[in-house]
């Protein structure tokens, strides 16, 4: 459903919001091994992140990413799929056509459009606190 690009890019603002509710900034190597991520990959997800105002990067020795938890009671987990994928996930085919549309459907546009409605209700209200307190409080994970 989401590129591999947009699962380690979900994953990592998940887990730098869970991490800033600690009130901890965290570096990429951190991350990466939270994310199951590769740590190069890893880099260019966090500028592909902080280039849209997802994540907050911070210079220096105390530095690393974080999100301030206004931004994150603010912050749809549907921007970092935009951020990431573009808006494919909430408009295209679910058999990949290009001319799948009302007026000329593909064989599963009727019950797709159904569960895209309701993936498009999920990632757009809700918002990276909703997701990150449940892995703060042990409720949820990120790793097998």
């Amino acid at each position: 459903m989401f590129s591999k690009t947009c699962e380690y890019a979900i994953k990592a603002s998940i887990y730098i919001a869970s991490q800033s509710l600690a009130q901890k900034r965290v570096g990429i190597k951190d991350i990466a091994q939270a994310t199951e991520s590769p740590e190069a990959f890893t880099g260019k997800i966090m500028q592909v992140l902080s280039k849209n105002h997802i994540v907050a990067s911070v210079k220096g020795p105390h530095g690393g990413f974080e999100i301030l938890e206004s931004a994150m009671k603010e912050k749809k987990l549907a921007e970092v799929v935009r951020a990431m994928d573009g808006d494919d996930i909430f408009k295209s085919c679910g058999l990949g056509l290009k001319e799948c549309s009302g007026a000329n459907p593909c064989p599963l546009h009727n019950q797709f459009a159904k569960i895209r409605a309701d993936i498009t209700k999920l990632l757009e209200t809700t918002t990276l606190y909703d997701v990150a307190t449940g892995l703060a409080d042990g409720l949820t994970f990120l790793k097998r």
